[in-house]
């Protein structure tokens, strides 16, 4: 017995001895999980792991994610996901991805080892950057629309806190030792400086206005569309590749939209404004005949592992400039052009002899060698593109129009869109929208509009004088320096004219440019009370329905002829509210209208308010920063005196309007 009882305490004791150790490989198992990233990272549209043999990739307008094999150069998966993908990170452990998906107002979380959304978070309005935390008990997101920075914890799956921060924040980035996180405010020129132990806003950076110069041809503007924020291998620099706008001077495709990056010195937080990369100047490389090789829409940099060199994605005109760091810091090459369509995103391999770079678009990986170490190296394109969906949702005439639309490039159309390469429709349009600012033409000062609903809400332009969206020849003629061998007053050549309808295509798909979500809203959706008052005094005593009526909120739609046309001849439907501008001018019409739509200095066409929260400033000239503003300053018949409070319900209602 006493044998039997010790073989058994024996037994007993080595499945103890097995279950400690055990127990202690899983300790042991779960602090090797626990992974903190030593290095600064930024959200983007593609981002590629550590050793970089896989490659993660935001397709989006066709709500998947692609997992890229960078070794094998193939497709590993395509993953669905929530409504416009827009940005994406990984964990430091690089077990999840997590993806910013604008549309359905949604964090969703892939599992890197399944393949597969395998839960997602709610957040704020489309939300667009996102990144974790250094240990990865945090993640961070820029809502776009709401303006705030959600901090989430992970382990509770949980929006903990929510920092309020300037206008469209949208990338966003966080330091190697995780302290500080950056947040461009997309059309402001201005970065949030937030203090991750506090979770609070401890500075703004401003970036500075280019000075006027003499020649308007380089005289560069306000800096606005802010695309990226990427912090340079040595953590104390970052470049913000933006536009440049002119304001001054009436607009021409050579005098209004530039290129820049600004550079920010991360120890102090300020602007190196002597260090900024501008056309002409530190971005001027010449071609055969010795002029200045003009390039658009700068998107995303990504800089040399051992940090020589910086390559910058110019989104519009598709090519890849190349600034050599211990040469100056100023560009030496343009690769001219990135094989596919709107290239939007690069990473870099960790060797720095292969830049992949995702095209929007066209929907696939470009390829392209660095060339090596050397300051000589030259870069240039390596092999065939790979494809990254299987399937496009949008329709060969919406996907067309649409890359059209993001365009600076004047070699790809049946003819040029722009002159030179200088734009696209996005240069002022920004995101499609507006860019927030007042730009001067012929006609007088002019507040950019957004393309949500242009082909629905009645005449084109605020005076009401297009009625056709092929009249935007004269835009692209006078405004864009494209399609100048043609006679606007004429019928177009066919594949000329098919450019016009596969835009017009684009801008009329009610899932180009949705109506932003208003913010003014209680959390279940419904209208405040303050909001509801507001809506009695909009219908009411102000009267302000008589001309924002119907479901668009505008009778521009009114203005047709007896065959229910859209006419420009009929101006029953231009409003005279006594906002005009001393710098506004009259106009005779256009050639293309036979003169039959002349216009004076007093008269408008009635915007829609359907999402007009977010398209300040306001009026036609832009001059009314505030909707209250623009209560207090338009003048109609029968206008009655409101109050302060009053004047408060109505803007909130029209806030409110979606």
């Amino acid at each position: 017995m006493k044998k039997i009882a010790l073989f058994w305490l024996t037994l007993l004791l080595m499945g103890a001895l097995v279950g400690c150790k055990e127990g202690i490989k899983a300790v042991v198992k779960e602090k090797e999980q626990v992974v903190i990233r030593d290095y600064a990272v930024n959200s983007s549209n593609m981002v590629m792991n550590k050793v970089g043999d896989t490659i993660y990739i935001a397709n989006i307008d066709v709500n998947t994610v692609t997992i890229v094999d960078s070794q094998t150069k193939k497709v590993k998966a395509e993953i669905p996901v929530g409504k416009s993908p827009v940005q994406l990170t990984l964990s430091p452990d690089e077990n999840k991805l997590y993806v910013s998906c604008r549309y359905d107002d949604k964090i969703d979380i892939i599992s890197i080892e399944k393949e597969k959304v395998v839960d997602s978070l709610d957040v704020g309005i489309e939300p667009y950057g996102v990144v974790t935390s250094q240990d990865g008990k945090r993640l961070y997101v820029a809502n776009h629309r709401s303006s705030t920075i959600s901090v989430i914890d992970l382990s509770k799956k949980k929006v903990e806190s929510e920092i309020e921060v300037g206008d469209r924040p949208r990338t966003i980035a966080i330091t190697a030792d995780g302290n500080k996180l950056y947040v461009p405010h997309y059309l402001e020129g201005k970065i949030s400086v937030i203090n991750t132990e506090k979770d609070e806003v401890k500075k703004v950076i401003d970036l500075a206005d280019s000075p006027d110069k003499n020649d308007r041809k380089k005289s560069q503007g306000i800096p606005n569309t802010l695309e990226q924020f990427v912090i340079d291998p040595d953590g104390k620099k970052a470049w913000i590749p933006h536009l440049l706008t002119n304001v001054d001077t009436p607009i021409h495709f050579q005098e209004t939209i530039f290129p820049a990056i600004s550079v920010i010195d991360l120890t102090t937080d300020e602007e190196i404004i002597d260090e900024r990369k501008e056309l002409f100047e530190e971005m001027n490389v010449t071609d055969k005949k010795n002029e200045a090789i003009i390039f658009s829409n700068p998107y995303d940099v990504v800089f040399h592992p051992n940090g020589n060199k910086a390559y910058v994605i110019m989104s519009g005109s598709e090519d890849l400039v190349v600034f050599d760091l211990n040469r100056g810091g100023n560009a030496t090459q343009i690769l001219r052009r990135i094989n596919g369509n709107n290239p939007r995103g690069a990473v870099i391999s960790p060797d720095g002899e292969t830049i992949y770079v995702h095209n929007a678009m066209s929907h696939d990986l470009a390829e392209i060698s660095t060339g090596g170490n050397s300051p000589y190296a030259r870069a240039k394109m390596k092999g065939e593109n790979l494809v990254l969906i299987s399937k496009d949702p949008l329709s060969p005439l919406v996907r067309e129009g649409k890359t059209i639309f993001y365009s600076g490039n004047s070699e790809e159309f049946a003819t040029e869109i722009t002159g030179n390469n200088w734009m696209s429709c996005i240069s002022c349009h920004a995101d499609g929208e507006t860019n927030g600012l007042t730009l001067m033409t012929p006609k007088g000062p002019r507040g950019v509009p957004s393309n949500a609903l242009t082909t629905k809400t009645g005449l084109f332009m605020w005076d009401g004088s297009r009625d056709d969206f092929t009249d935007y020849i004269l835009t692209v003629q006078g405004e864009m320096g494209g399609m100048t061998e043609f006679d606007s007053d004429k019928p177009l050549p066919k594949d000329v004219q098919h450019m016009y309808d596969a835009m017009f295509a684009y801008l009329d798909d009610p899932d180009s440019f949705p109506i932003p979500k208003s913010p003014y809203h209680n959390k279940d959706g419904s209208l405040t009370a303050t909001a509801e008052e507001g809506r009695e005094l909009f219908e009411g005593k102000a009267g302000c329905i008589a001309c924002h009526a119907g479901t668009q909120f505008t009778d521009s739609v009114r203005a047709i002829d007896a065959n229910g046309h859209l006419t420009t001849s009929n101006t029953n439907f231009l409003h005279n509210i006594g906002t005009t501008n001393p710098l506004d001018k009259k106009s005779k019409g256009d050639a293309r209208a036979g003169f039959t739509n002349p216009r004076d200095t007093l008269h408008f066409d009635v915007p829609t308010l359907r999402g007009v929260w977010a398209t300040a400033p306001y009026l036609h000239d832009g001059s009314a920063k505030t909707i209250e503003e623009v209560i207090k300053r338009i003048r109609y018949e029968g206008k009655p005196t409101f109050t302060d409070g009053e004047i408060l319900k109505i803007a909130e209602y029209v806030r409110s309007i979606e």
